[in-house]
């Protein structure tokens, strides 16, 4: 399956008062974890807040909830300036 990208990243980064991720760094999103885990498997998988540029890793309770988000490459998310989340499990 496809990552979710073009049509959600570009309404996210393209919405206004929304801080951009790098222009030039591209993140694939995907709606399954399996599905992300398969394009990066020897990464850490995320769950990628694409409106605050956050995520969260497997273990923290906004992992896999949430409107706006979708699972991505720890690797991927940071190259794009994406950061973690402060808050802990």
């Amino acid at each position: 399956m496809r990552p979710l990208v073009t049509a959600l990243m570009a309404a996210l980064l393209l919405a206004p008062g929304a801080p951009a991720l790098h222009a030039t760094v591209s993140v694939s999103i995907y709606r399954s974890e399996d599905q992300a885990r398969q394009h990066c498997p020897r990464d850490v998988i995320v769950w990628l807040d694409l409106q605050n540029h956050v995520y969260y890793l497997n273990g923290q309770r906004r992992y896999g909830r949430g409107k706006n988000s979708a699972f991505a490459c720890k690797g991927e998310a940071d190259s794009a300036g994406a950061h973690s989340s402060l808050k802990g499990p």
